[in-house]
């Protein structure tokens, strides 16, 4: 594994961005953006545009190591090229950006309050490509909706199941079970949700780390705990839906917490921006992002 991105990711200064929308919340991305969806005709054209816009970004001069610790891509980001060169090296030979890579499959119905990841029975090879890609990690998301101590040990379990199966692959996982910010019961889910997450925390070999992002918590400095658990390299949080400014107020409140945002880092960006105007708006997104994260 690269000790350098080892020591970026642990250490930096800075936030990771999310750009790792998939094939259920492309179409959302994009039409935030400015493109409509009867502007393609199938997928293939949607993720040329997408990786358009990815592409606008990442390039952007706004866009880099000085403030971005790490970036999370789509696996067909992965799998293109930014630049003419391979997506994840571009990222850290070009900007010094940490690649991750998302590798869940989307979710099951909801069940227990919960829903957990659909199966990944490609995992194996999606690992592989990422390592012989020069990817340091991965992130994988499920949804908790309400305090339902079946519902919420399952997808605690399954976050660390998969995560020791990328761990053996010589990847660092980031586990993201998300709280739903929409929660009647966000609190008391929060506290299933750290117990559980300690628990299993204390049965990792003393030379493994895994990441954590997670929903920003109802109670400040509520994940202290895991932000200093020895076997915990990072803990990072989802805008959730929250807006930007929201979210980087309730980030600035957790000492220790940083951002990885995706609506919250993208939505003032606009296809039809001058290259003056989107520089201006990304760097504003970056530049407010990055300081909650510091605090």
């Amino acid at each position: 594994m690269n000790a350098e991105m080892r020591e970026k990711m642990a250490d930096g200064r800075g936030f990771i961005a999310a750009l790792d929308q998939s094939g259920g919340s492309t179409p959302k991305a994009l039409a935030q953006y400015g493109v409509p969806q009867d502007a393609y005709g199938n997928d293939e054209q949607m993720f040329d545009l997408v990786h358009q816009m990815r592409t606008r970004i990442i390039t952007n001069p706004a866009f880099g190591g000085d403030r971005v610790i790490a970036a999370i891509l789509f696996e067909g980001t992965m799998d293109r090229q930014i630049e003419g060169m391979p997506s994840a090296a571009y990222l850290w030979d070009v900007k010094n950006v940490v690649p991750i890579v998302k590798v869940d499959k989307g979710l099951e119905a909801e069940a227990d309050g919960v829903r957990l990841m659909k199966p990944m029975p490609e995992l194996s090879g999606l690992l592989s490509r990422a390592r012989d890609n020069g990817v340091f990690g991965t992130k994988m998301r499920s949804v908790i909706a309400m305090a339902d101590p079946t519902g919420v040990s399952a997808i605690v379990d399954q976050q660390f199941a998969v995560g020791a199966d990328i761990l053996a692959a010589g990847l660092v996982p980031i586990l993201e079970p998300e709280v739903d910010i929409h929660s009647p019961q966000k609190q008391e889910a929060e506290a299933l949700l750290r117990d559980g997450i300690l628990a299993h925390l204390g049965q990792l070999p003393a030379d493994q780390q895994i990441m954590l992002k997670l929903t920003i918590p109802s109670v400040d400095g509520f994940y202290s705990d895991l932000i200093a658990h020895p076997r915990v390299m990072r803990v990072v949080a989802l805008s959730g839906g929250y807006s930007r400014q929201e979210a980087n107020e309730r980030l600035a409140r957790n000492p220790g917490l940083i951002a990885s945002f995706s609506r919250a880092l993208i939505g003032e960006l606009r296809a039809d921006q001058s290259d003056e105007e989107f520089t201006a708006a990304l760097d504003e997104a970056i530049s407010s992002i990055y300081e909650a994260s510091i605090t």
